[in-house]
């Protein structure tokens, strides 16, 4: 997929976003959303997504050590319906297990954590698909 993508990492206390440039390459912290409600998260993705102009939605799914769905993925599947519900765009979805905790090891704990953590979801995602 060519075009920008927003990427989705969902937490329970903070949403991260990320986006990519505009070739599809590059993936950048964009910022944080504070978790309100699934429709309010939906609606609050979907409008930066509308201002960021982006063509699709990827959203963080954190599947288990056997890679199945635990109750962590089976919220951010639940994200992913309420975005699917109220966007034209295509949310597509990505096995995210343990990017926050990559992203925690490599040093800085701030704000831009889980944007940072949505930036390696979307680069991990970005380099796959140029593969």
């Amino acid at each position: 997929m060519s075009g920008r993508i927003l990427a989705v990492d969902p937490g329970e206390v903070r949403i991260g976003l990320a986006v990519s440039d505009p070739s599809g390459t590059i993936a950048r912290p964009l910022k944080v959303l504070r978790h309100r409600s699934r429709p309010a998260d939906a609606a609050a993705i979907v409008q930066v997504a509308e201002g960021e102009g982006v063509q699709a939605i990827l959203v963080g799914v954190a599947l288990n050590a056997e890679g199945e769905v635990g109750p962590q993925a089976r919220r951010a599947l639940r994200l992913v319906e309420a975005l699917r519900g109220i966007s034209p765009l295509p949310v597509l979805t990505w096995d995210e297990s343990g990017s926050t905790q990559a992203v925690r090891r490599r040093g800085r704990r701030d704000d831009m954590l889980d944007a940072r953590a949505a930036a390696a979801i979307l680069q991990e995602y970005l380099d796959a698909q140029a593969r």
